[in-house]
């Protein structure tokens, strides 16, 4: 039995990688320098976990993959190369992992954790047991990652240090292309360059699928070198092969019709469909899993109930509970554009609701370089809350998110340094009606867990006052 060590086991890539060996019947040891929400997870699944680094947690390993953010002088991968251990990264290690699979890869700056998990639950109700790998957990399904019997092996494919051009999918989408990751794509056009190598790791004959009313994917679509491959779009608007038409809202929810239009320009209707996902974004997220599925011979038509049942991935407009009248949501929004995006699902969702935006900046880079359009989005709350930066890779430079909150109108937007002092503002302040969300790619969901118990607290003595 082969042993794989992971160094930073706890983060959403290698976790899924570790749990997907596990299924297999691999030994499995990891550490992380600090417990995670998916350590748990991977323990109960029979990994040995490590908190922090040391030597001795490789022993007797025969691979070493470890986290980009993990440095060279880490002392497990000095320890396992003066072994003769392999050490790699996971996209070295994601053509074995796929060896044999149907592969349907999903990429995209923003909506390609959704778009995933979307067609992982359709693929799964229709009993093709995908295996697979989300960025965030499936909320129906309790986890980010399956070793599944079926053909499938569905991808999020993560542009972060080039993850996805390990690869070699037989279907790939590209839901958008904005420029991020600004620590690693030091411009956009390096950025813009790593999706168009994305699209030549897809395999001869194979399909890419492109979101053509993004700017960014219209400028890769118009230099696109590959003659091998299909090119197919999707969209909300007709001149794509597949867009979503006749888009209606009913109780906030989206419905809409899927039309297809094939290379000779003859249009087909392939079916209503009705999403327990809100906004507009997520009309274009089901797009683009339907058109996957469509060019991977999968019926839609017995895909309609299942994404009817849909309820989406976790920190993805999550509600984790009501109390005294607030609805809290957590959501994994870290960019201006997703924030956004999400602001007006809320209003679509929730109408004549006041709104809250709990903010928490995710690293120093990315808070610099989008301040203002951080400011612009979050303008699209009622109310703001912003939160300490959480410096995930980075060094603190000396910056505070404190600063933006002159650039919002007189009253709207406070700053809380600690979680204990946002709780405290939020339970003081939200009326019955309310409703937060509390955009984090870090740990902030500590801050919807404390609130949550704050309001029920509340609720109990309001409820016994009124006795």
């Amino acid at each position: 039995m082969k042993h794989v060590h992971f160094i930073g086991i706890g983060g959403a890539g290698l976790s899924a990688i570790a749990l997907i060996l596990l299924e297999k019947g691999f030994a499995v040891s990891g550490s992380d320098r600090e417990c995670t929400s998916m350590l748990s997870a991977i323990t109960d699944a029979g990994a040995r976990v490590f908190l922090g680094h040391a030597p001795q947690h490789i022993e007797g390993a025969d691979l070493v993959i470890r986290s980009s953010a993990i440095p060279d002088e880490n002392p497990e991968v000095v320890a396992a190369l003066a072994k003769g251990i392999p050490v790699i990264k996971r996209q070295e290690y994601l053509a074995e992992l796929t060896a044999g699979k149907l592969t349907l890869a999903v990429a995209g700056t923003h909506g390609k954790t959704t778009t995933t998990a979307l067609l992982v639950w359709i693929l799964h109700q229709m009993g093709l047991d995908p295996s697979y790998i989300s960025g965030g957990m499936i909320n129906q399904l309790g986890s980010n990652a399956h070793a599944g019997t079926g053909s499938h092996f569905v991808i999020e494919a993560d542009e972060y240090d080039h993850m996805f051009l390990g690869l070699a999918p037989q279907i790939a989408v590209i839901t958008n292309i904005e420029h991020e990751h600004a620590d690693f794509f030091a411009t956009a056009a390096e950025y813009q360059d790593a999706f168009k190598a994305f699209t030549r790791c897809v395999l001869p004959g194979g399909k890419i699928i492109l979101c053509s009313e993004d700017p960014g994917v219209r400028s890769l679509l118009s230099d696109m070198p590959r003659l091998d491959a299909e090119i197919w779009t999707y969209g909300t608007n007709s001149e794509a092969h597949y867009f979503a038409d006749n888009i209606a809202f009913i109780n906030g929810y989206p419905q809409f019709e899927l039309m297809f239009r094939d290379h000779m320009g003859d249009k087909t209707n392939l079916g209503t469909f009705n999403l327990l996902l809100p906004g507009r974004h997520n009309v274009l997220n089901a797009t683009a899993a339907l058109a996957v599925l469509h060019q991977a011979g999968v019926s839609l038509n017995a895909a309609k109930q299942a994404i009817r049942e849909f309820t989406g991935a976790g920190r993805r407009f999550e509600v984790i509970g009501q109390a005294d009248g607030v609805t809290i949501i957590n959501d994994y929004g870290h960019h201006p554009t997703e924030i956004a995006a999400t602001l007006e699902a809320t209003h679509s969702r929730y109408p004549e609701h006041r709104i809250w935006a709990v903010w928490q900046p995710h690293t120093f880079s990315r808070t610099q370089a989008l301040a203002d359009r951080f400011v612009d989005a979050l303008n699209l709350a009622d109310k703001v809350l912003i939160l300490k930066i959480f410096a995930a890779r980075e060094a603190d430079p000396g910056i505070s998110a404190e600063d933006l909150c002159p650039a919002f109108p007189a009253n709207k937007a406070t700053y809380a340094s600690t979680f204990d002092l946002a709780a405290e503002n939020l339970t003081r302040n939200l009326a019955h009606g309310d409703v937060v969300i509390v955009f984090s790619a870090g740990d902030a969901i500590q801050l919807s867990q404390q609130l949550l118990k704050n309001l029920q607290q509340q609720e109990i003595i309001r409820q016994e006052m009124n006795r």
